[in-house]
């Protein structure tokens, strides 16, 4: 056999194990915990107290890992801040962190437990996934020393970073992810120099990670879907619920359904911080979620997911760029939501059809309720501006949503229960951005898998009567382009394809 023929033959080997190995669909789970916060204090305790407080978290994570497993789950995700809350400033969390290396090292932290220092966080996360055959990601803290030559380093001469890490079922770490976009009150880690875009690959897709507020930017977010291709996105997070559009189920599952991948959100559960919602979603429809501000425990979802999801292809102005722009006269009148100025128009009457508009944008609604109710009002809304509370970011916003009473300076009010039930509806909008993200939220927080969906030329609509009264329809859309500053150097995907090291390989 000459060498060119060994070649060949290996290299067909090696795809056909490959193949034989490769799973077409795969089971995931998510936890929703109940985090055991430590005592507020803005001073360092003992790295062994910390431990405790970590190992009270991970017995509770242990359970739902294993549980998982015996299921038959491939993968888990658990929540952000899951093993050590949330509570601190930088020198309070610093007991918490451990120094969490580069995967390429090869390392599987339960068979080699002091190779990389004294990390017992490490250690036992990587035995949950060695011991239970199951991929693990977790929130944790990394710490990376540095000194004067560093112009950037921090006066304390340590970066601080709010960090997922993956282990593979033989308990290797395979993924490190430095979260980018911190939130505002994230003043205890540092954001990376360098935006970050991680991945790994296992025989039932590829994955990426991204972490809590990230999802409301272009970087890493966008570019793991539209530059890596990515099937699967696994998500920590502590979300804090907003109505109407940005509670964590609602856009949670948006976000699969416009960028076409399946996605994994894992939830803190404290609800006097309304953190609650997780979910397994894929791109046609959620396949499991979670919703309670009653209860103070935590909750294990399962579901079955596509490896490579099919993704439908949308033109999002389409439709609504063939429309004629009904004059809405005197009927207009201004609202506010989540503190930004919609433009509104009442639905008067128990079907109809509606345009509104706001800047470039224009917004098309025909829709048909079971009966109009006198003790409920109903508008449709068009935002088109830069949103900056909490984060700066240019959104394109279409919505048919619940007033809060029947005082029209409610719409845009946060409502969580209604009694409207819509037999029909079809919303459109003049979008000027690929990047829209379908939401339908019935009362009491819930969502309705399958009974809505988005055609090519960017119509959202019913595909039956509505199981439950609506709170709202909306298509969310992001003008990453017009944000008043980026989140992310502009050679992202160069920088990344030159450093492996964020982007490892299984």
């Amino acid at each position: 056999m000459t060498t060119s023929q060994l070649l060949a033959y290996v290299a067909i080997s090696v795809f056909c194990v490959l193949e034989v190995n490769s799973r077409d669909t795969f089971i995931a789970a998510v936890y929703e915990h109940a985090v055991i916060l430590p005592n507020a204090t803005l001073i360092s305790v003992p790295r062994k107290e910390a431990l405790v407080l970590m190992n009270r978290n991970l017995d509770v994570l242990e359970e739902a890992i294993t549980s998982a497993a015996k299921q038959g789950a491939h993968i888990i995700v658990t929540p952000e801040d899951g093993i050590y809350g949330w509570k601190f400033n930088r020198e309070s969390i610093y007991p918490y962190l451990e120094d969490i290396p580069d995967p390429q090292v090869d390392w599987i932290p339960c068979i080699h437990p002091n190779r990389f220092g004294h990390t017992p966080v490490q250690e036992r996360l990587s035995c949950l996934a060695k011991d239970n055959s199951i991929y693990v990601v977790a929130n944790i803290g990394d710490k990376k020393p540095c000194n004067a030559s560093d112009l950037q380093c921090p006066p304390d001469g340590r970066y601080q970073y709010n960090t997922d890490v993956v282990y593979d079922s033989q308990g290797k770490l395979v993924a490190r992810y430095h979260k980018q976009n911190l939130f505002m009150s994230e003043d205890q880690f540092n954001v990376p120099k360098e935006p970050e875009v991680v991945t790994f690959n296992t025989t039932f897709g590829r994955f990426g990670i991204i972490t809590c507020f990230d999802i409301l930017f272009h970087d890493p977010a966008v570019t793991l879907v539209k530059d890596f291709h990515v099937d699967t996105i696994v998500f920590p997070t502590a979300w804090m619920n907003v109505l109407p559009h940005l509670s964590a189920i609602e856009f949670h599952s948006a976000w699969a359904m416009g960028m076409g991948v399946n996605f994994l959100a894992s939830n803190t559960h404290h609800i006097s911080k309304k953190m609650t919602g997780s979910g397994i979603y894929a791109p046609d429809s959620p396949r499991a979620f979670y919703y309670d501000m009653k209860t103070k425990e935590g909750k294990l979802l399962l579901s079955q997911l596509d490896s490579h999801p099919k993704h439908l292809v949308v033109n999002w102005t389409s439709y609504a760029s063939g429309m004629e722009a009904l004059s809405t006269g005197n009927q207009e009148f201004k609202g506010t939501v989540f503190f930004d100025g919609f433009s509104f128009v009442e639905l008067r009457g128990v079907t109809g059809n509606y345009t509104v508009c706001q800047k470039e944008l224009c917004c098309h609604l025909s829709y048909k309720m079971s009966e109009k109710r006198s003790d409920e009002i109903y508008a449709l809304g068009a935002f088109d501006g830069l949103h900056t509370v909490e984060g700066s970011y240019h959104l394109q916003i279409c919505t048919l949503l619940k007033c809060k009473t029947t005082n029209l300076h409610t719409c845009g009010d946060s409502v969580e229960t209604a009694s409207t039930r819509f037999d029909m509806f079809s919303l459109s909008g003049t979008f000027g951005t690929q990047y829209v993200f379908p939401e339908v939220l019935l009362s009491g927080i819930q969502l309705a898998p399958g009974e809505f969906q988005v055609s090519s030329d960017g119509r959202l609509f019913s595909l039956k009567p509505l199981s439950g009264p609506v709170l709202t329809v909306t298509l969310f859309g992001r003008m990453y382009e017009k944000d008043h500053t980026t989140n992310a150097s502009p050679d992202l995907i160069s920088q990344t394809l030159k450093k492996p090291s964020t982007h490892p390989t299984i």
